[in-house]
């Protein structure tokens, strides 16, 4: 009967693991990411979005404030009060007579915010971007969107 091969190295592939955590991700992966964005966002400027163009510019707002949370470039309360207004103007207004668009003052709030998670995406490590996402899901799952607490050594 044929011995079963064992594992090996199990702690070199943790390792691998873990540094591949402290990277950024892939740069084409960032682009494309961070191209989406920037697609929805001129959609709704241009009055043509949608009810996703403008879901994935709330995402967006609030992935921006994770990370910043987590220490990978900032977000004042304000700037992020100011985006949740032009947010709710912007599904209030694609309720109410199906028109997804962004005013000019909104247009450039997001530019920005959208600017500020093109850079993050390009620098924040993978174990940043997956706690932000993952804190993004809890969120829109309609749990907390606190980060757990990390386990310590």
């Amino acid at each position: 009967m044929a011995q079963p091969i064992p594992f090996r190295n199990t702690g070199a592939a943790r390792a691998r693991h873990a540094k591949v955590m402290l990277l950024p991700i892939a740069r084409q992966i960032a682009d494309d990411l961070a191209l989406r964005v920037h697609l929805s966002l001129d959609a709704l400027r241009r009055g043509v979005g949608t009810k996703s163009d403008a879901q994935t510019l709330t995402q967006i707002m609030l992935l921006t404030h994770y990370l910043a949370d987590a220490g990978f470039g900032s977000m004042s309360q304000e700037e992020l009060h100011a985006a949740e207004r032009a947010s709710a103007m912007v599904f209030d207004a694609g309720r109410e007579r199906n028109e997804w668009n962004l005013d000019e003052a909104g247009f450039e709030l997001f530019a920005s915010i959208a600017t500020s998670y093109d850079r993050q995406l390009h620098r924040a490590p993978l174990w940043a971007i997956t706690e932000a996402s993952e804190r993004l899901d809890r969120f829109i799952a309609g749990g907390a969107d606190r980060v757990p607490a990390r386990k310590r050594a």
